[in-house]
């Protein structure tokens, strides 16, 4: 049984206001803490402000995508998340009780994270919190609730209300990490754009020792739960995640009692004897977000920004890649390597990344939920089409997993002739692959991105049988030593495309921001430029 930590609360200053502070995040969940600690490794000091003082409170986003894993590795979690989650690469997709196909979600083989481990939100948070703690950077602030804001060009103050006493003080940045419910964004009057489909969804976490695979499992119309869906993913200590699809009308009151809720898993398991409900919860499927993410000082980063359904995963995974995102940026900023334009960037990008999210989402609802006879009618002959036709299956919307965002279309992106010659695609996030560094097998992503840019060269290769080598080295240039590896399984073509005598460059958050060929220092110097969102001049760009 985990057990939850509660957290000391910290007592407000006895004058009733603090001293300024540089960076505050409000709301200490997922995506909050990733932010806090990505900032705190960087070195800046992080005010953390929530109302309550212990983790989320069930499983909640328990499906972290590869590309969250390699941003919590990054960040020092990643032996901690694979020697507790459940690892799969496997769905299975049943119309009634009888399985049409079985599909493998793994993109590709030889790397060091799974395509999809299942884990619950709390623990992630709990390590989130003691890797914050150990920076010395972090000063968290439990049932420390925001109740009031006013925003200025160049801060915000806050109004904080605790149990020991109201205190105020201004920041200079203010993260909203407060999720759907963001007080934040309701205090700048900020709406929701999209949709709110008319269903509800029952998730309940339960006990129960079973010999069920781990993989991905879901039911359009099964005998236990007729003419609607079922979702079920195994997670660590015994605890099964089961969804079920309720409709509209469903009572909600009703729905959360426990008596209806073993009522739904006696039919779906027969015997609940051994079955313990651990947390449930009552949900609709959403689909939107607001306008801008950027509002000066203020900046929306997860649920405050934009919210999609569950299935598929994309909630908490595109809030880890906001975060991913705006902290290298944020701190250039504060370093002073750039300017406030680059800000913008994050609007740009992650707005374009939730839009394609919204987009999954909402053809995976319609799919699920079909909103008139004519969407059932195509839903049901799909499905039956998909027992024998491969076409078909391909059409089988039981919600789109996540995947990375490619951000083709960036500002900070150096575009060049060489632009569409490597495998790898411009704003795409660096993939994963095993390699030899002086003989030892590693990984090529712990040597990508973190506090600098990255410069991956590919000399030219004299003796066409030997393995190819790269080297990776910071850029600018510091005190550090280029590193030298080699493809040692043969997958640099494949999955880079770098040719000899090209070079890559890669932001702090691992997107590939430049690949030139014999580049002059000015040209790389102008793609650093490029990717740190100062804009040179048509003249400049002339003189190059």
């Amino acid at each position: 049984m985990y057990k939850y930590p509660r957290f000391s609360i910290s007592e407000p200053p006895k004058s009733g206001r603090d001293q300024n502070h540089s960076v505050t995040i409000v709301g200490a969940g997922l995506v909050g803490l990733t932010l806090a600690l990505d900032l705190s490794l960087r070195g800046i000091h992080v005010v953390v402000l929530d109302e309550n003082n212990s983790v989320a409170d069930g499983s909640r986003a328990i499906v972290f995508a590869r590309r969250s894993l390699e941003i919590l590795s990054r960040l020092g979690l990643g032996n901690r998340l694979m020697a507790k989650g459940v690892a799969w690469k496997t769905s299975t997709i049943y119309l009634k009780d009888t399985p049409l196909f079985c599909s493998s979600i793994e993109e590709y083989n030889e790397t060091e994270y799974p395509a999809f481990l299942n884990l619950q939100q709390y623990y992630v948070e709990e390590w989130l919190v003691e890797a914050c703690m150990a920076t010395g950077y972090v000063d968290f602030r439990w049932k420390h609730k925001v109740i009031k804001i006013n925003q200025s060009h160049d801060h915000v103050d806050l109004f904080i209300e605790t149990p020991n006493g109201n205190y105020s003080f201004s920041t200079n940045w203010l993260l909203a990490c407060d999720g759907a419910k963001s007080f934040i964004r309701r205090s700048l009057n900020l709406p929701f754009i999209g949709q709110v489909f008319q269903d509800k969804f029952l998730i309940v976490d339960i006990r129960m020792k079973s010999s069920l695979p781990a993989e991905r499992r879901f039911w359009f119309s099964p005998s236990f739960h007729p003419d609607r869906s079922v979702l079920i993913h195994k997670q660590p200590d015994d605890i099964w995640r089961v969804d079920f699809q309720l409709g509209w009308q469903a009572n909600t009151e009703i729905e959360c009692q426990k008596e209806r809720i073993l009522s739904r898993l006696k039919c779906m398991f027969g015997d609940t004897t051994n079955i313990e409900v651990v947390w449930s919860s009552i949900y609709t499927f959403q689909c939107r977000r607001i306008e801008n993410f950027v509002h000066n000082n203020i900046i929306f980063v997860g649920d405050s920004a934009h919210q999609v359904s569950p299935f598929g995963g994309r909630g908490g995974n595109g809030g880890i890649q906001d975060a991913d995102n705006l902290a290298w940026k944020l701190t250039a900023i504060l370093s002073g390597i750039s300017d406030k334009r680059l800000l913008e960037t994050y609007n740009y990008e992650r707005c374009a990344a939730a839009d394609e999210n919204i987009l999954n989402s909402t053809r995976s609802a319609e799919f699920i939920t079909p909103k008139n006879q004519s969407a059932l009618t195509y839903r049901d002959a799909v499905l039956t089409l998909a027992r024998t036709s491969e076409f078909a299956r391909k059409m089988v919307n039981s919600g789109r997993l996540s995947t990375p965002s490619i951000l083709k279309s960036s500002p900070l992106n150096y575009i060049n002739d060489f632009s569409e010659k490597a495998r790898l695609p411009l704003g795409g996030p660096a993939p994963d692959m095993p390699l030899q560094k002086n003989g030892i097998s590693d990984w090529i992503l712990h040597y990508i991105g973190g506090n600098n840019f990255t410069l991956m060269t590919r000399p030219l290769n004299h003796d066409k049988q030997a393995p190819a080598k790269i080297t990776l080295s910071n850029y600018p240039p510091t005190q550090s030593l280029p590193i030298e590896l080699i493809d040692s399984k043969n997958l640099l073509d494949s999955r880079y495309g770098i040719h000899p005598g090209g070079v890559m460059l890669f932001r702090p958050d691992q997107h590939l921001c430049a690949y030139l060929i014999n580049p002059t220092p000015i040209e790389l110097e102008l793609a650093y430029i490029t990717a740190l969102g100062k804009y040179l001049n048509e003249e400049v760009r002339k003189c190059v």
